[in-house]
């Protein structure tokens, strides 16, 4: 029988060869520092995935199908291991740079946390994020009940089934739109609201205005929102006989764009590592 002892040894060269093998792939050169702050999170579709050590994590922790699998026990043990690793990790850089984790008070930085949340929920930007996700859920909602009523015409019939595709290739077609669509739907109000909590949380920072996370979360709203504007543009080709529907949608996508560029008005000019270059003649 293995002792406990035993058992806890292994598990802590276990831990210190993660830590060893994390620390190695953090200083791959290959690696784009921090581009995984400022992504989609499409990794599928993500032309940098050779160069993101989150992926490269996430591709050598979780191999195949299964293990991705948010469902699967497989995943959250694995995940709750990277856990314990990453917090191994923080302690020890924090005592290195001389940061203590202990200094700040739980019950006020609870109490600006709950502050900030009611702040960004009412913030006009982020209802009429969430308004969008549930005029995207009606829409379809209504192509799928359109359907039901058009039995015989079976080239709408066609299009309507694409509302439950699953992940297609890149192409001009439907489809990729309906993918698009939904990959987007909700990921714009948590992206704004990250953005609005980070402007109230970098209020008294002396940040350069380009250089603020706040921006960087709303560029990544932005580019979601110009990426479903388009989407929806496709997609009126598909139905014709909702067009009014989907118009209303893109009048209010039209909408969100002009207020979140006006409340984050150097969001398009961050650059995202990785993603955007620096323009040196500007």
């Amino acid at each position: 029988m293995v002792s406990n002892r035993c058992l806890k040894t292994q598990d802590d060269a276990q831990q210190t060869m993660d830590k060893e093998h994390i620390k190695k792939l953090a200083g791959n050169p290959n690696f784009i520092t921090g581009i995984y702050n400022y992504c989609d999170r499409w990794c599928e579709r993500c032309p940098f995935t050779s160069r993101c050590m989150n992926f490269a994590l996430a591709d050598e922790q979780f191999p195949d199908q299964e293990s991705h699998d948010i469902d699967n026990e497989a995943f959250w043990h694995k995940l709750s291991e990277i856990f314990r690793v990453t917090l191994d990790l923080l302690k020890e850089t924090a005592e290195e740079k001389g940061i203590d984790l202990d200094a700040i008070s739980t019950e006020e930085t609870a109490e600006e946390e709950r502050l900030n949340e009611e702040i960004a929920r009412s913030h006009e930007c982020c209802r009429m994020a969430k308004a969008y996700a549930e005029m995207v859920d009606n829409c379809f909602d209504s192509l799928e009940g359109a359907s039901d009523h058009k039995e015989d015409d079976l080239n709408f019939k066609a299009r309507v089934e694409i509302l439950n595709a699953g992940p297609l290739q890149e192409t001009d077609t439907c489809e990729d739109a309906v993918e698009v669509i939904r990959w987007y739907q909700h990921q714009i109000y948590v992206k704004l609201m990250r953005a609005i909590r980070g402007i109230l949380e970098e209020k008294d920072e002396p940040l350069d205005e380009f250089a603020r996370d706040s921006y960087g979360s709303a560029k990544v709203a932005l580019i979601a929102i110009d990426r479903s504007i388009a989407a929806w543009g496709e997609i009126r080709t598909c139905f014709f006989a909702s067009e009014s529907e989907i118009l209303d949608i893109l009048v209010h996508l039209e909408r969100l764009r002009r207020r979140v560029e006006k409340a984050f008005p150097g969001a398009r000019a961050f650059i995202r590592p990785g993603f955007d270059k620096v323009d040196l003649n500007s």
